[in-house]
């Protein structure tokens, strides 16, 4: 097992997650090095994958170092019943980092046991998605100038999402007010609500995205119902349309409002939305790139503040 690897962002203190967002700052102003120069990384992705995939790929190559790996499990030994465990020792022969994601919950938590290789988790089941956060950090506190004492409100897929219980606990330090929007099978799960209990985290439950709901929040984080979490179809299509945003629902909010979403989008967002001034999804996804440098550098112990000076002396 190696202690750099980054699985859960509840293993992330304050300080590192402030760490890696100034890193991420650096890496938007400075992207290109080659300070992974003779170093290969491992993309192993047994679910699909575009932004997350593509982000932490070209992260890799705008710091010198070369990508192997697969997008589609079929084509690996896993198709052929090989089990996870011979696959991540199998591929941590040949590479300095496995950045992985996977359709189970705990996957890389298991895969980190099994290597001395770091592990960064690019998701796993409904779990945990911790580059995700990183981005969604940086995101925010680019467009609010803090991430204290902020309103999120949370719509959509709460109970699969797993970008929203990764963000929900990074926010733990910074005396957030969540609200919580979502039809009953789509609700939080109970571990989350008891998790803001005990870290005396301040929410609400709504099932309706009402105006007074939309005109007091500061991030709105829309997500996908995903039909690939459901057991079966019948179920999916009851919620899958639950919330839309559409650019009149936002006439009376706030000015400093932004819309985020992890993307892909489906019927949640519609396309009105994209031309407004409060919408930052797209941005959101660029900022993946910096802040997924900045995790890799962090797991493979990298001096980042080495490379600041370096630009600050010239």
């Amino acid at each position: 097992m190696n202690p750099n690897s980054i699985v859960s962002i509840d293993e992330l203190s304050k300080e590192d997650l402030l760490s890696i967002l100034r890193d991420a700052a650096f890496f938007e102003a400075h992207p290109n090095h080659k300070i992974l120069d003779g170093m290969v990384v491992a993309t192993l992705f047994f679910e699909p994958s575009t932004r997350t995939r593509l982000s932490f790929e070209t992260a890799v190559n705008r710091l010198g170092g070369r990508v192997i790996g697969f997008s589609d499990a079929n084509t690996s030994s896993s198709s052929k019943g090989e089990s996870l465990k011979d696959t991540i020792k199998m591929v941590s022969n040949y590479v300095d980092l496995i950045i992985m994601r996977h359709f189970k919950d705990g996957a890389a938590e298991y895969a980190r046991t099994v290597t001395e290789t770091p592990i960064i988790n690019a998701g796993d089941g409904s779990n945990q998605h911790p580059s995700q956060t990183m981005l969604d950090l940086y995101s925010i506190q680019k467009t609010q100038g803090t991430l204290n004492d902020l309103t999120i409100t949370m719509v959509g897929d709460l109970k699969y999402g797993r970008t929203v219980h990764s963000l929900l606990q990074a926010m733990r330090f910074f005396n957030p007010t969540f609200r919580f929007v979502s039809c009953p099978e789509l609700a939080m799960p109970q571990k989350y609500i008891d998790f803001c209990e005990r870290e005396g985290i301040k929410y609400e439950i709504h099932t309706e995205l009402s105006p007074e709901v939309i005109n007091s929040t500061d991030i709105l984080y829309m997500t996908r119902v995903q039909r690939e979490r459901f057991p079966s179809i019948e179920e999916y299509n009851r919620v899958k349309d639950c919330y839309s945003l559409n650019r009149a629902m936002l006439d009376g909010a706030r000015e400093n409002l932004r819309v985020l979403h992890p993307l892909p989008r489906l019927n949640e967002i519609n396309e009105d939305v994209d031309d407004s001034p409060k919408a930052y999804y797209f941005d959101q996804a660029r900022n993946g790139l910096f802040a997924r440098q900045a995790m890799i550098c962090r797991v493979l112990g990298i001096d980042v503040d080495a490379l600041r000076r370096q630009f600050d002396n010239k």
